[in-house]
């Protein structure tokens, strides 16, 4: 037996309360090592309770086999232990380590209190809660900038025409009352959640430079303007969440350009992180927003003027300062009252988690089914135990996708193995709430990276709207925008019709409406079962079992599905077969969704 692979640790992602009746554990071994696994567990106080159940491999990825099981809950301070076996070879794993099961006295021994892994008590204020309709969310990203012209009057001096070539620099006029005259193109397209990078007062196209977080940029409009969209959204049954960057603002911030002016005698000098006073530029002597090209540590910058360069960068909050908590908290609360559904947290970790924890009572205070989404490309377990965000952009799912279905880089075994160890990070709230994409606004889009091929993206798009989590479509990706990179993943919309991939639209559409009227997409659970070529993801719930079959090669490749009619319900094509078994041939570059029929 591989000892040295098993794992287990109470009060993580290893064993959580999923609500106050119901209790998962998991346990990690070695690849292909155990034959059996058996959870002994029960009330502490009353051990000889206890029951002894199989537990089951919920996923694998390269290394490790993940055994699971979900206990029915009747008495909140649990305890437990796993028995191991492997052939002839058995052993007890508990919160001491590894012993023999013929040497403890499990219910005598003075040393098995520290047998047993303990969660000492499952406190509901604990569990971590999710939004209630998360579950059924279909998010669509949209950058204000560059999505509708709604009130021209609005847009900046020299607007650029619209669909213009995007840099960094220029407007194109896009705000909120042409986010509003869109909602019927959104409804129709089958979106229920919107997601806004950020639209509040700065000086560039992108606005994550915020100057002024109590006021709507007014390029986009103003407050009257925010209210009609969350309401003309609300009433088609599509919530609205926003962005809000409280990692650093802009270098224009009132009160950072005092202290600019006025060094050590600012009231707001410890706002911010400065090093040393007078505050300096080249070379900065705060600090900032990474080395970006939005700093002027970028060569991009390096002949600003020194009034350009006191605008163009990004100094960091310190927000453990209380003035600056109270003032950043204080535009959440207005924001968040004015009707929204939820957060988008910029550069989120490099927050300290006090001012979280804060936020999250702020917001949840005012909205208890607001959600909070972070932004961080790695591993975010730490962030994620229900005091801080509910989930975050799922960019460990985005590259995986990538690698698989864009590039052909990783065969489906191993695109299962990379979404299982992405899984296994969190609890199954927190995968419930993650923010799952194929491309964004700090992204390449997917159809760029794929070289066009539109094949590829349908296939991409049919396991996201599958998966677990929010699936979330950027805008245009729907209807075949391209773009590489910051800035040319940033272009205008394209509203001429004419120019659309109708077929890409359609088959959008069949996605969110199959995500939202299928529970087993929205809340069962999740197993891979790829074969040869073939990516095969289940999902079940109950009896309802639907089973994603994608193909990602320019070759046929058959399927078998036990039961004797199946149907797909992407291209309603029923298939029939024989002696309880049906094969279905999928076509080269194509995804199917399955369905046994009675």
């Amino acid at each position: 037996m591989n000892r040295e692979a098993i794992f287990h640790n109470p009060v993580s992602n290893y064993a959580f309360p999923i609500s106050y009746e119901k209790f998962k554990v998991r346990l990690r071994a070695g690849k292909g090592d155990l034959d059996r696994v058996t959870l002994v567990i029960g009330n502490k106080y009353l051990w000889h309770t206890r029951k002894e159940v199989p537990m089951e491999v919920e996923g694998s990825d390269e290394l490790f086999d993940y055994y699971s099981y979900v206990y029915p809950v009747d008495d909140p301070r649990v305890a437990y232990y796993f028995l191991l076996e492997k052939g002839d070879e058995q052993w007890l794993y508990g919160d001491s380590g590894f012993a023999k099961p013929e040497l403890v006295n499990i219910d005598e021994d003075e040393s098995s209190a520290f047998v047993n892994f303990h969660f000492p008590f499952i406190n509901r204020i604990d569990i971590h809660k999710k939004p209630s309709w998360v579950n059924s969310a279909v998010f669509y990203q949209i950058f204000p900038e560059r999505f509708c012209n709604g009130n021209p009057k609005l847009s900046p001096e020299n607007v650029a025409p619209w669909g213009t070539a995007p840099d960094r620099q220029i407007f194109m006029g896009g705000d909120l009352p042409g986010i509003t005259q869109k909602l019927s193109y959104l409804e129709e397209l089958g979106v229920n959640a919107l997601y806004l990078t950020p639209i509040f007062e700065a000086t560039s196209n992108h606005k994550y430079d915020t100057v002024d977080y109590t006021r709507i940029d007014p390029h986009f409009g103003d407050e009257s303007d925010l209210v009609e969209l969350i309401n003309q959204a609300h009433k088609r049954g599509i919530r609205v969440i926003l962005d809000g960057v409280f990692n650093h603002c802009g270098g224009g911030f009132r009160q950072f350009q005092d202290v600019v002016e006025h060094g050590e005698e600012s009231p707001f000098r410890d706002w911010f992180y400065i090093r040393e006073f007078p505050v300096s530029f080249d070379p900065l002597n705060f600090d900032s927003f990474g080395d970006t090209p939005y700093t002027p540590r970028h060569p991009g910058l390096k002949n600003l003027s020194e009034e350009q360069l006191r605008t163009a960068c990004m100094p960091k909050w310190n927000t453990e300062n209380p003035q600056a908590k109270e003032y950043l908290l204080g535009a959440v609360a207005k924001w968040t009252r004015m009707g929204i559904d939820g957060w988008r947290l910029d550069v989120a970790t490099e927050v300290d988690s006090h001012f979280w924890r804060e936020f999250r009572e702020t917001v949840r205070g005012i909205n208890p089914d607001a959600l909070i989404i972070g932004e961080f490309w790695r591993n975010s377990e730490a962030w994620l135990q229900g005091d801080q965000y509910d989930g975050v952009m799922n960019y460990g799912v985005q590259r995986a996708a990538v690698e698989y279905f864009a590039k052909s880089a990783v065969a489906p075994q191993r695109f299962q193995e990379l979404l299982t160890e992405n899984l296994m990070r969190y609890s199954d709230a927190a995968n419930d709430s993650m923010l799952n994409l194929l491309d964004s606004h700090d992204t390449a889009r997917f159809l760029t990276v794929s070289g066009g091929n539109t094949a590829r993206l349908k296939n991409a798009a049919a396991f996201l709207f599958t998966f677990v989590g929010m699936p979330c479509t950027y805008y245009g990706t729907e209807i075949g925008m391209t773009g590489e990179n910051d800035p040319d993943c940033r272009k205008a919309f394209d509203w001429e019709e004419s120019h659309w991939n109708t077929d890409l639209r359609t088959h959008y559409q069949k996605l969110m409406r199959l995500r939202k009227t299928r529970k087993a997409l929205q809340e069962g659970t999740v197993r891979f079962r790829s074969q040869g070529d073939l990516f095969v993801m289940e999902r079940q719930l109950q009896e309802e079992l639907l089973v994603t079959v994608i193909n990602n090669t320019d070759c046929p490749q058959n399927y078998t599905l036990s039961g004797n009619y199946v149907h797909d319900l992407l291209s309603e094509k029923a298939f029939e077969g024989t002696q309880n078994a049906t094969v279905v041939e999928v076509p080269p570059f194509s995804a199917m969704i399955l369905e046994k029929i009675n």
